[in-house]
């Protein structure tokens, strides 16, 4: 599969990649600072943003996605950051593909079983008759009833786009996300290792890596360093400062 990206920048390769429901832009503020000293891409995952949508969708197969990105632009390695879902797309990566991986930076989450937890945004998007709203102030609205808080609103709305009768559309594939979301929650395998540099940030406000979770990511990812930041589970968006200072004084 041809994954769609942004590149922006030049020098060693960055490519970063979101969490489940996201895209490409949400890393947008970190990864234009970064491009001042690196290149850059932002990149959609299947069945998000603008790349490909498809039922399959396992963390293998993300994984050769981006192999395949990696050869279509010539090249041998890449710097890997991931948040969320993300980050297990760029460990699947870096422990079945080691030589294809420089520096692993790995954004709140651990390489390990998360259960099911995203039931509320895949029940909006079910119940949101996508065809009759007029505007995303209509959208939001509704959304307002399933998702009370205002971020995560935000946060889904960036999914709506329009189709060729410039009608409202989602433009990520929601339904396969949910018949995989079992896939998305799998952790890493004993034995599936990364001998590599890794950093592992987490957010002190979420509890998506917790301090019992450092012994098996470091079983892992043995030179794995970790770093805490005042935030959430979307540290990037509510700290992207910190964040950039992080993981550009890693990279370098």
């Amino acid at each position: 599969m041809k994954l769609n990206y942004r590149k922006y920048g030049s020098g060693e390769p960055v490519l970063i990649l979101h969490g489940v429901f996201g895209a490409s832009d949400n890393w947008q503020t970190v990864g234009k600072k970064l491009s001042e000293n690196f290149a850059v891409y932002l990149v959609d995952l299947r069945n998000h943003g603008l790349s490909p949508h498809n039922n399959e969708m396992n963390y293998p197969v993300m994984a050769r996605d981006l192999i395949n990105l990696l050869n279509d632009e010539n090249l041998d390695s890449a710097h890997f950051v991931g948040h969320s879902m993300g980050g297990k797309v760029a460990m699947a990566l870096a422990t079945s593909n080691p030589e294809k991986v420089k520096k692993l930076v790995v954004v709140d989450i651990a390489p390990k079983y998360y259960p099911p937890h995203h039931q509320t945004i895949l029940d909006a998007f079910h119940d949101l008759d996508i065809k009759s709203i007029k505007s995303r102030k209509e959208a939001d609205d509704l959304l307002k009833s399933k998702l009370e808080d205002f971020g995560v609103r935000q946060f889904i709305l960036k999914n709506l786009g329009r189709d060729e009768n410039n009608e409202f559309e989602w433009k990520l594939n929601y339904k396969a996300i949910e018949s995989n979301i079992e896939e998305l929650g799998k952790g890493l395998e004993k034995g599936q290792t990364f001998e590599g540099p890794a950093l592992f940030i987490s957010g002190s406000k979420s509890d998506y890596i917790k301090k019992d979770d450092i012994p098996l990511v470091k079983d892992h990812f043995p030179k794995a360093d970790f770093i805490d930041i005042n935030a959430g589970h979307w540290v990037h968006a509510e700290k992207p400062e910190e964040v950039f200072k992080a993981v550009s004084k890693y990279l370098s």
